[in-house]
């Protein structure tokens, strides 16, 4: 069964059509990587899926749960949180909190979130001591375990995105979404990152990845997205369309590759 549908879903800037009708589906465990030119709408895509720009129309539903469609009002910034919640957004630019040490970075959210647990006044230390040993072992799983006490200054770039990485691990999100997650990095840092990420594969968390590295979206991803202008011109198994592309768009995007 899908994780998640999406159906028909269009974005409006103004009178601009940003996305198309964009459909399609991923099963639990899987990774979908999104491929196209700058401006097609692949981090659009990926930014209504996590509601930070909202859909101008269509339906997002994840395990069986509607989160969207058109017959859903305005949305409270509540409501809007918790529906960001089933996606866990890694920025290209890491997007770390300059003042928190890693550790603080990854739990930051989880405490906060806390404070609304209707125990948490009688059980805080047990709370907050749960929440940062839980950081603390997903620190351990990046490599990090040296440097959870330092600031993001302190860390090299391909260690600053491991952090984001398990900051967004830290909240359990259904789906986990990388947004060029390498394009900050240069060639070293770059290879330390996507390791992270096919191990991360291995272990059948479901991702969705906005990708430049047609080798990487190749070899780890299960399906791909190609996407022009807004709109999906193929979609499928992600050796058959990187190898035996069917579309004309498609086969002169990847002769680029």
């Amino acid at each position: 069964m899908a994780i998640l549908e999406v159906n028909n879903l269009g974005k409006n800037f103004g009178k601009t059509k940003v996305l198309k009708d964009i459909s399609f589906s991923l099963e639990k465990g899987k990774t979908l990587a999104i491929i196209g030119s700058s401006g097609s709408g692949k981090t659009t895509l990926l930014r209504c899926l996590n509601f930070l720009e909202r859909p101008t129309k269509g339906q997002i539903i994840v395990n069986g749960n509607s989160l969207l469609d058109d017959s859903h009002g305005k949305l409270s910034e509540r409501e809007l949180r918790e529906k960001r919640l089933h996606f866990g957004m890694v920025f290209q630019n890491f997007n770390l909190f300059p003042q928190y040490t890693a550790l603080e970075n990854v739990t930051l959210a989880k405490k906060l979130m806390a404070k609304e647990l209707p125990e948490y006044k009688t059980k805080k230390k047990e709370i907050l001591e749960e929440i940062d040993n839980t950081g603390k072992s997903i620190l351990r799983k990046m490599g990090l375990e040296e440097r959870m006490d330092h600031y993001p200054h302190q860390l090299s770039g391909g260690q600053k995105q491991r952090v984001a990485i398990a900051r967004a691990l830290a909240l359990n999100p259904d789906i986990l979404c990388f947004d060029e997650p390498t394009s900050a990095l240069d060639p070293e840092l770059t290879g330390e990152v996507l390791k992270v990420i096919r191990e991360l594969a291995e272990q059948n968390t479901t991702m969705i990845i906005v990708t430049h590295e047609m080798a990487f979206a190749r070899d780890v991803a299960d399906y791909i997205i190609f996407m022009d202008d807004g709109y999906i011109v193929e979609q499928g198994a992600a050796k058959e369309l990187i190898d035996n592309p069917k579309e004309e768009r498609t086969k002169q995007f990847l002769t680029k590759y």
